[in-house]
């Protein structure tokens, strides 16, 4: 079970986040492939462990911070949040990705396990502003920022390349002052 294991590193009232770590491979490979209908087309996580290694590896080389979301019931995973392309300087961003297990979608546990993961952003992490892109038609995602008042900035056609097509995506952002006045962390 990941909450007896694992490092919890903020809890909410039915969920915790801790960092992605090698050793849930099993747990994580297990959501993603079980999820691989719901996630598609949005999003193509890792569903081997070849590519979950690389995954890892590239939380280790720093530029991208990885969440594992457990429910505080059970420890069973719920979702994985990420910020990715960090960084720093005068500009402190990141770009969020994140995807849920599909057979607990719906109970809101990712949108309490994304508002753990914008706290620690804004106040450990000291970033500035997150932003999700999001394809339209992906309703349950935009319904999640829209929940965490993340505002819609715009529009940008063939964003991003997913499964070898690009795809047109919603610009969503939120700043770390708008979050933490919201949250009641500062």
């Amino acid at each position: 079970m990941f909450g007896r294991r694992r490092k919890t590193i903020a809890r909410g009232s039915a969920v915790y986040i801790f960092a992605a770590t090698r050793d849930a491979g099993a747990e994580f490979l297990q959501m993603t492939t079980s999820s691989m209908d719901y996630h598609r087309p949005w999003v193509f996580p890792a569903t081997d462990m070849r590519r979950f290694k690389y995954y890892i590896e590239r939380i280790a080389n720093g530029r991208t911070y990885g969440y594992f979301v457990g429910r505080n019931e059970d420890d069973r995973l719920v979702g994985v949040v990420n910020i990715n392309d960090v960084v720093m300087g005068g500009f402190r961003s990141g770009s969020l990705g994140y995807y849920a297990d599909m057979g607990l979608a719906g109970n809101g546990y990712m949108t309490e396990g994304l508002s753990l993961v914008l706290d620690q952003a804004f106040t450990t992490l000291d970033l500035n502003r997150l932003e999700a892109n999001i394809q339209p038609a992906n309703t349950a995602s935009i319904a999640v920022v829209r929940n965490l008042s993340f505002r819609k900035e715009g529009f940008s056609p063939k964003f991003l390349e997913i499964d070898g097509i690009w795809r047109d995506h919603e610009r969503w952002a939120v700043l770390g002052e708008e979050w933490l006045a919201a949250s009641g962390l500062r």
